[in-house]
């Protein structure tokens, strides 16, 4: 074994796996860097490859992310029944069938079933200061993750603001530019979409919030705000709520959404 790739010997009071490195042999500076990203950062090799370790977590992330994106939402699985009757959650669906037809044409999944416009416009309020609708997205883990510890800090941080919040729903197969359809149906100051990301290696439990000012059926992403990476390694809930709420007030302000419009410096509540 070259030098290389001879890991340190162990004291007698730790175990280390054969070829494997202990944080505690890693120095400051890798440790640090370590610790702020979830990317896998110098993590040794074995000759020309990866060690079997790493080979493995990939394996396992990648299969965790195949998993994320094919997985189907179940209410009562993913949220619970006290969390469905505390908002009254309701499931509705775009107009791709099923799961296959959403992964290869994403146009179906921007715009509402019939049955689902007419479900919305029955139990949902129009004209509130803030209307949020929860999709599945490309991962349902990340809607199961996230959802539940932030729509209460949503709705109660718009409340403190003395906004009229919508009837909260949830989109089955759902793509970004759902939101359109809400705004026209409802109307809305501001549209939040919940939605989950994209998953990659890192996690398979990153949520988004796609914002737009009185969105319409010609808004394009140009037209939005996005507030990403919302997972426990990310943004956090707590955060992500507060800078969701600073934003969506920053909207009403400006009479605006989408790229012209910044996000500001977080006021800490």
């Amino acid at each position: 074994m070259s030098p290389e790739t001879r890991a340190p010997s162990a004291p007698a009071d730790q175990t280390a796996q054969p070829g494997q490195l202990r944080e505690g042999d890693l120095p400051d500076l890798v440790r640090k860097i370590r610790e702020r990203t979830p990317a896998r950062l110098l993590m040794g090799r074995a000759g020309a490859s990866y060690r079997t370790s790493t080979q493995i977590e990939l394996r396992q992330a990648h299969a965790a992310a195949r998993d994320a994106v094919r997985d189907e939402l179940d209410l009562a699985r993913d949220f619970g029944a006290s969390f469905i009757l505390r908002w009254q959650l309701f499931e509705v669906s775009t107009a791709a069938a099923n799961k296959d037809e959403y992964l290869l044409r994403p146009d179906l999944g921007r715009r509402l079933s019939q049955p689902a416009r007419s479900e919305v416009l029955r139990r949902c309020l129009a004209n509130t200061d803030l209307q949020i609708a929860i999709g599945d997205g490309l991962s349902v883990t990340a809607v199961r993750a996230q959802v539940v510890k932030l729509l209460p800090l949503l709705s109660d941080g718009a409340k403190r603001r003395s906004w009229s919040v919508g009837q909260p729903f949830v989109v089955r197969h759902c793509r970004v530019g759902i939101l359109n359809e809400v705004g026209e149906l409802l109307r809305p100051k501001v549209g939040v979409l919940l939605i989950g990301e994209r998953p990659g290696l890192a996690t398979a439990e990153s949520l988004s919030a796609y914002m737009a000012y009185e969105p319409t059926k010609n808004h394009t992403d140009r037209d939005r705000n996005l507030i990403s990476n919302i997972h426990a390694r990310g943004v956090r809930a707590n955060e992500a709520a507060q800078r969701i709420l600073q934003f969506a007030a920053h909207m009403m302000r400006a009479g605006k959404s989408g790229y012209t419009l910044r996000e500001e410096p977080l006021a800490l509540e």
